[in-house]
């Protein structure tokens, strides 16, 4: 006899919506305070978004971050940032850090005379110390970048949602906008509150938490609309209930496997990932509640059409709402 995993029942029926004012409202007030914590606050830009030199350097000794910034000071670097590198895979002998000097005025990038004496001046605190990465990103360049990365995100929430306004209806796209506006504004708002360093790679992990979560909410939405034809009477807050019940098989698999690939690599993928090991992983987990807490909550309030494939004329589709929400 085959051994089969169940995580959930075959059979459950709980009530997304007990909880509702707390759940939803809940979100809603996160998301807003999200938005104000990043603007009051800000992010810590990565070398991406500021311009200027990331340096990794490794050495065989303890990291002394007041030592090395000493030896710095006599440069005129200008601002320049220290921080020790930690990880449970270094070796006792493998101390790393990340130096982090700002673009200096008139030029695109630090120059090789400077990262030879930046790293002259290092090696006078340590002799073991070398340099294994060195990044460098003019102003200019920084600037485009940031716009780009804006544009991205808003390109792709815009195209998910038109893609949902096409297969469904104008309700379910505005659920999956907000659902998606959830996301994003809450993975950027643990990045400001914790100040974990913001890249292009945590860009990246933004879009790829974008189509996540749009897969599981239109994995709810088509069952919903399959529910809509089936069950022409029955309250819409029924059927969403039902259709998040008969999809949680599905999303708790899908999400606990992608977890647990994202936690491996979060604790031993190494710090140079670990970014957006963490922004993908926080994004499943709160892309995989707004599809069951967030989405639907919105096609509830609007309402939906009852009768699909039946042409009204008395106006255009989706302005039917129904009855006993």
């Amino acid at each position: 006899m085959a051994f089969r995993l169940k995580l959930v029942p075959d059979q459950t029926n709980i009530d997304f919506f007990r909880w509702a004012g707390l759940t939803f409202w809940g979100s809603i007030a996160l998301v807003v305070l999200s938005i104000l914590y990043t603007a009051v606050a800000g992010l810590n830009f990565g070398i991406d978004f500021r311009g200027g030199t990331t340096i990794r350097t490794e050495a065989a000794n303890p990291v002394d971050v007041a030592e090395y910034r000493q030896a710095l000071a006599p440069l005129n670097l200008g601002d320049v940032s220290i921080s020790e590198v930690f990880d449970p895979t270094f070796g006792e002998n493998k101390h790393v850090a990340m130096l982090r000097i700002q673009a200096q005025e008139g030029d695109e990038a630090i120059t090789p005379e400077i990262i030879q004496a930046v790293e002259q001046a290092l090696k006078q605190v340590d002799p073991t110390i070398r340099f294994t990465a060195v990044e460098s990103v003019g102003p200019k360049v920084s600037g485009e970048l940031i716009r780009t990365a804006i544009w991205s995100v808003l390109a792709g929430v815009a195209a998910i949602c038109v893609y949902i306004w096409l297969r469904f209806e104008w309700q379910f796209s505005v659920g999956a906008l907000v659902a998606l506006i959830h996301d994003v504004a809450l993975t950027v708002g643990i990045f400001s509150l914790f100040q974990i360093k913001f890249d292009l790679s945590i860009i990246a992990a933004l879009l790829t938490i974008l189509g996540y979560s749009i897969n599981d909410t239109v994995v709810v939405f088509d069952r919903l609309r399959e529910n809509l034809i089936k069950y022409k009477t029955r309250p819409l807050r029924d059927l969403c209930n039902l259709s998040a019940n008969e999809t949680l098989s599905r999303t708790i698999m899908t999400s606990g496997t992608t977890l647990l690939a994202l936690i491996a690599l979060l604790v031993f993928g190494g710090d140079v990932i670990r970014g957006f090991v963490f922004a993908m992983t926080w994004g499943v987990i709160v892309g995989t509640y707004s599809s069951l807490y967030v989405a639907k909550n919105i096609v509830l309030m609007l309402g939906v059409k009852r009768d699909w494939g039946v042409k009204k004329d008395d106006g255009p589709a989706g302005t039917q709402f129904a009855e006993g929400k």
